[in-house]
C-alpha cells in the first residue's frame, strides 16, 4: 500500500469513529477503486467531472420542491419584494463567490483537504455542528487563511 492508501485508510477510520458516513463512504468508493486498478481510468474522470456531477445532484435535491408544486409564485415574488428575501439573493450570491474562492484554494492547495475534513468531523462530534460539504469548508478556510495572511 502506499501513502494515499493509508490517508484513505486513515480518512475512512475517522470517518466512522466520528460518524460521518459520507467521509467514510467516499473513502471507501476511492480505496475500492484503487485497489480494483480502475484508478487510471475512473480517477481522471471523477477529476474532471466530479464535482459538476455532485452539484448537479445536489442542485437537483435544492430544487426539488419546486418540482414537486410545493413553491407558489407569491414565494417566489417574496424574494423580490422583501427584505429578508433581497438579504436570501445577497447571501446566495456571496456564498456562490466564497465556494468559488474555496475551489481555487483547494485547487492551490489540495494538502489542506485532510485538514478540513478532519475539522468537519470534529465539528460534527464535538460542535454538534452539522456536516457541510468540501467546497463551503474551503470557503470558510480560504476566509480565514485570507484573515492569517493580513495579520
Amino acid at each position: 500500500m502506499d501513502t494515499s492508501s493509508y490517508i484513505l485508510l486513515g480518512l475512512l477510520i475517522i470517518g466512522i469513529l466520528g460518524r460521518s458516513n459520507l467521509v467514510a463512504m467516499s473513502s471507501c468508493v476511492l480505496l475500492i477503486i484503487k485497489f480494483s486498478s480502475l484508478d487510471q481510468l475512473l480517477f481522471p474522470f471523477l477529476e474532471n467531472k466530479g464535482l459538476k456531477l455532485g452539484l448537479l445532484i445536489l442542485m437537483i435535491y435544492i430544487l426539488l420542491p419546486m418540482a414537486r408544486g410545493q413553491v407558489q409564485i407569491k414565494e417566489l415574488k417574496y424574494n423580490f419584494s422583501s427584505v429578508p428575501g433581497l438579504i436570501a439573493l445577497l447571501g446566495g450570491a456571496l456564498a456562490t463567490h466564497l465556494n468559488n474562492e474555496g475551489l481555487k484554494l483547494m485547487k492551490a492547495m489540495p494538502e489542506i483537504i485532510f485538514g478540513m475534513t478532519l475539522g468537519t468531523i470534529l465539528g460534527t462530534v464535538f460542535l454538534k455542528g452539522v456536516p457541510c460539504g468540501p467546497v463551503m469548508t474551503a470557503a470558510v478556510t480560504a476566509i480565514l487563511l485570507q484573515i492569517y495572511y493580513w495579520f
